[in-house]
């Protein structure tokens, strides 16, 4: 079964910093690409980032670029989304998903949960 599990989320003043985890199972992680998406409540679901299993490469939004830095230690099945500055816009239900295509246009296939995630001002 595949399961994909985040954690890390939380309550931060704007400026903090916030480090989410999404631990995955169940598949092939190094097949994979494991992509970052957040929904804040009345707008759609965004990419974030992506990162590809096998050979490290990312993707931002341009939202998010220069503050949030996706990584992936595939000894633990596990991608990392650290993120700096935050500012009051970056305040959504973040999740993680799994998809054999790396890029943040397409439908993944598998998701998690989801862990919010707050900024206040």
């Amino acid at each position: 079964e595949v399961q994909l599990v985040e954690s890390g989320g939380g309550l931060v003043q704007a400026g903090g910093s916030l480090r989410l985890s999404c631990a995955a199972s169940g598949f092939t992680f190094d097949d994979y690409a494991i992509g970052w998406f957040r929904q804040a409540p009345g707008k759609e679901r965004e990419g974030v980032s992506c990162i590809s299993s096998s050979d490290g490469s990312t993707y931002y939004a341009d939202s998010v670029k220069g503050r949030f830095t996706i990584s992936s230690d595939n000894a633990k099945n596990t991608v990392y989304l650290q993120m700096n500055s935050l500012k009051p816009e970056d305040t959504a239900v973040y999740y993680c998903a799994a998809d054999s295509v790396l890029g943040l246009g397409h439908e993944y296939d598998y998701w998690g949960q989801g862990t919010q995630v707050t900024v206040s001002s």
